[in-house]
C-alpha cells in the first residue's frame, strides 16, 4: 500500500478524505482509493458550509501533528471531500508522527481499509 503522504519542497503534502458532520473530529486510518491512491480517513463534527469543515479540519491535523495551525494549510480540494493538505516542517519528523498516528489508531483495533 502507497502512502498518503509525500515529501515536497516546503514539508510533506498529505491527502485527505475528509467526512463533515462525522459525529467527531478524529482520525480514521488510511483509505486506497480506486484509482490506487491512498488517503487519511478524517472526520469533523463541523458541517460542509462556508468552510466550517475545512476550518476544523486543518485545527484536527494542528492538533494530531502537535503542529501551529500556521504550518498546515489546504492547497487544493475546498469544497471536494478529497482534499489535499501542505504541512511546513521537516518530512522525516511530520512523516514519524503520522506513522506514529497509524500505528495507534491500529493498535485500537480499527478495521483495516
Amino acid at each position: 500500500m502507497s502512502s498518503p503522504w509525500s515529501a515536497s519542497a516546503e514539508g510533506v503534502r498529505i491527502a485527505v478524505r475528509l467526512t463533515p458532520r462525522g459525529g467527531r473530529d478524529a482520525l480514521d486510518g488510511v483509505e486506497c482509493l480506486a484509482d490506487g491512491r491512498c488517503v487519511l480517513k478524517l472526520r469533523v463534527r463541523a458541517a460542509p458550509s462556508e468552510g466550517e469543515a475545512n476550518a476544523a479540519l486543518l485545527q484536527l491535523m494542528s492538533r494530531l501533528l502537535d503542529l501551529p495551525r500556521s504550518r498546515i494549510a489546504l492547497v487544493q480540494g475546498a469544497s471536494a471531500r478529497i482534499k489535499t493538505l501542505a504541512v511546513a516542517g521537516d518530512p522525516l519528523l511530520i512523516g514519524a508522527r503520522l506513522e506514529a498516528l497509524l500505528a495507534t489508531e491500529r493498535a485500537r483495533g480499527a478495521p483495516p481499509t
